[in-house]
């Protein structure tokens, strides 16, 4: 069963795509969105989520600037809109979101307390500064973008992580994958995957790279990870 609920913040109010399981009690797992809002995509995802039994919640993180984005990566205009969001994000307004989302989830009807956190490209940032700043019970990380920048919070992760990256990325360098990894071999609860010849967006159901064995073999990882971690 999905539909919206509303998350209210210091700044104003906001809607969250919430896809529940059969079986409650279950663990919550924020899901944060790519620069295309929380579209058909990203609402798939919460409902593959909630058939895994996961209560899973898609935070509307555009609404300041836009409520209800809903694209595709199929025309110019969308990409280019979606650029324009990402270009004047609020990365703090946006991880203070997040963090409101998490707080919601582990007190929502039926949640056991346990809140996963997972995200693409722009979400995966996200997902991977929040999980430095905030915290979770587990996170994460579909190709980042931009995530080499912001490898000083590195040192700040404290729960388990796991990251995904196609090695085509043509928006996450080889060199900038090369410093992601370097910057968490030593950290004992994150792990990082590559996927060779995979392009960015590559587990996006309907994207322009989807990759349909590195999606699977990534949403396996993710799966037995969650399973590890939040059951």
């Amino acid at each position: 069963m999905s539909k919206y609920i509303t998350v209210d913040t210091h700044d104003g109010i906001f809607q969250s795509y919430v896809a529940r399981p059969d079986v409650l009690p279950a663990p919550a797992i924020v899901v944060i969105q790519e620069i295309f809002g929380v579209n058909a995509d990203i609402r798939d995802t919460c409902d593959e989520l909630a058939l895994q039994g996961y209560i899973a919640v898609s935070p509307d993180l555009f609404w300041r600037m836009e409520p209800g984005v809903d694209m595709s990566d199929q025309s110019e205009a969308e990409w280019k809109k979606g650029f324009a969001f990402y270009t004047a994000f609020d990365y703090n307004a946006g991880i203070a979101d997040i963090a409101a989302t998490m707080e919601m989830a582990r007190s929502l009807p039926g949640a056991n307390g346990k809140v996963g956190l997972m995200g693409y490209c722009l979400g995966g940032l996200l997902s991977f500064i929040t999980t430095a700043r905030k915290g979770a019970d587990a996170s994460v990380v579909y190709y980042g973008g931009s995530m080499e920048e912001h490898l000083d919070e590195a040192n700040n992760i404290k729960n388990p992580l796991l990251v995904h990256l196609g090695e085509e990325d043509e928006y996450i360098s080889k060199e900038a994958q090369k410093d992601i990894i370097e910057a968490l071999k030593d950290n004992a609860i994150a792990q990082v995957f590559t996927y060779p010849g995979c392009k960015h967006a590559f587990a996006r159901h309907r994207g322009i790279h989807y990759d349909k064995d590195a999606a699977a073999l990534s949403n396996s990882r993710t799966a037995d990870f969650f399973q590890l971690h939040l059951r």
